[in-house]
């Protein structure tokens, strides 16, 4: 009282038994949560660790450990993740107070177009790979029809779930919920690194086809040759043009999953909820990036027909080749100029940074930069490739600057868009100046034969095991980072 009356500090003594044991709780609940988190975590990191080792014992010794064992532990991994996105299902609808809080930034349109698209895309994988193994049923065993049918449920209900769920911040059993998604993090993470590393079926469908050429010249072959070549011909064709979608899938779960973890036990202040004077997507004071980008769409569509036409036959010509490198040779250099030119718009402009503590633009954030390892690394090894070996010819001359133009594009992008999502956006103007959008030619490298694997050069050097390894962990990637970068360029024009 005498405090109060004088207009003195109250000393920390006199503070309210309230205040004391207010303070006390929460830093007993930060310190949880980052038990909870480091054990969660640590969870994870072990999983993985055991996946790998069975993984890398397969690699280099298939006799000891063999595929079977390593799809064994995927099924028990996959089978526990089930069981508890059922019980996080139940959970949430049962109790309406388990999620008080949604995050807006988590889960946009396009991270859930690409979980229904590319999900949809490995259900349909499996589904393939399923009509594959019956037809050769008579010399295989009927167990390998158990892993692709497991793998189409636990894709089926990992999505409808990540779909449903992605923004939740849950606030009740938040050690099991945060093990639980550590775990399907995990399991998906183990399911990428086997669809990268695996090769068998792409070897055994090869094997198949010399065996055919060595049945219809008249010579006698061992090899397991399937009952109906027709129906065969279709499920050999859709599983390997879907294949890369699989890894897709496995990514951005994770990206997903991993969003969510952090979003466990957190508490939004009640105007983070929306932003009420966000402006909508429109096209005003931007047309000419936009009449570039569908120019770009529009060519790019055509070089991608042109070149599947092609490599659908015995064998696809030189000229298909150059036709697709030197395209991208001329979109390339038009995108990076374009994002330099972005960058310096921005350095002009007198605009706060945005210093919000904002899980989800973090993430972005580390995402692309670590997207863009795919394509990046694709580029470095194809470079030592041709400098070593045949650095004159057309072609390769070609494929040398796609390569380097592809890395220099992507360091471009990415200064642009990790500098204009970190600006603070103005929702009370109307959005003007110059916009620059880009087409998602990332169809190219997601659908259909993959000229980085078909132009005979990187296979030669590095030799097919390898060569295949380092595509299947590069192209799904890049496929993600385009995408991912699609996203990002739109959240940087709403706020521009």
């Amino acid at each position: 009282m005498e405090a109060e009356e004088t207009g003195a500090p109250a000393s920390p003594g006199q503070k309210s038994w309230l205040v004391r044991h207010f303070s006390l709780l929460l830093r007993r609940d930060r310190q949880a949560q980052k038990a909870g988190q480091l054990f969660s975590g640590l969870l994870a990191l072990n999983v993985v660790f055991l996946g790998g080792a069975f993984i890398c014992s397969m690699i280099f010794n298939n006799v000891a450990v063999t595929l079977g064992d390593v799809w064994i532990l995927l099924a028990v991994l996959k089978a526990l993740s089930l069981l508890w996105l059922l019980c996080y299902v139940a959970g949430t609808t049962r109790r309406p107070h388990a999620v008080l809080y949604r995050d807006p930034h988590a889960g946009p349109v396009w991270v859930r177009g690409s979980l229904l698209l590319f999900g949809s895309c490995t259900i349909c994988l499996n589904v393939f790979r399923v009509g594959y193994d019956v037809s050769h049923i008579h010399c295989k065993s009927q167990l390998e029809l158990l892993f692709p049918a497991l793998e189409i449920i636990f894709t089926g209900l990992q999505t409808w779930v990540l779909w449903k769920h992605c923004k939740d911040c849950i606030q009740v059993q938040t050690n099991f919920t945060r093990c639980g998604l550590m775990l399907t993090l995990a399991t998906n993470l183990l399911m990428w690194v086997l669809a990268v590393t695996n090769d068998s079926l792409h070897r055994e469908i090869e094997a198949e086809l010399n065996a055919l050429m060595k049945k219809f010249s008249g010579n006698d072959t061992n090899t397991c040759l399937c009952l109906n070549a027709t129906v065969c011909e279709v499920f050999r064709k859709g599983y390997l043009m879907l294949y890369p979608f699989s890894t897709e899938y496995c990514l951005i779960c994770c990206a997903v999953l991993f969003v969510m973890w952090k979003n466990v036990g957190r508490r939004l202040a009640p105007h983070a909820s929306a932003h009420p004077g966000a402006p909508s997507f429109h096209l005003h004071g931007a047309i000419f990036g936009p009449l570039l980008g569908l120019l770009a769409l529009v060519a790019g569509v055509c070089v991608f027909v042109i070149f599947q036409i092609e490599a659908s036959g015995p064998s696809i010509a030189r000229q298909y080749f150059t036709i697709y490198y030197a395209f991208y040779a001329a979109v390339l250099p038009s995108m990076s100029l374009a994002c330099l030119a972005g960058t310096a718009i921005h350095g002009l402009e007198e605009r706060e940074l945005d210093t919000l503590k904002n899980p989800t633009r973090s993430v972005d954030v580390v995402l692309l930069m670590g997207a863009a390892l795919g394509q990046m690394g694709i580029s470095y090894f194809s470079i030592v490739a041709i400098v070593a070996t045949r650095p004159h010819e057309l072609l390769n001359r070609l494929i040398l600057a796609y390569s380097i133009l592809l890395i220099l594009q992507h360091i471009a992008q990415n200064l642009f868009i990790i500098e204009g999502l970190h600006r603070r956006p103005l929702w009370e103007a109307a959005p003007g100046g110059l916009a620059v959008f880009f087409a998602p030619l990332w169809m190219m490298p997601a659908f259909g034969i993959h000229p980085e694997f078909e132009n005979g050069l990187e296979k030669d050097f590095y030799g097919y095991r390898t060569w295949f390894t380092i595509v299947n962990f590069g192209l799904p990637l890049g496929v993600f980072y385009r995408m991912h970068s699609v996203g990002g360029l739109v959240e940087v024009y709403l706020g521009a």
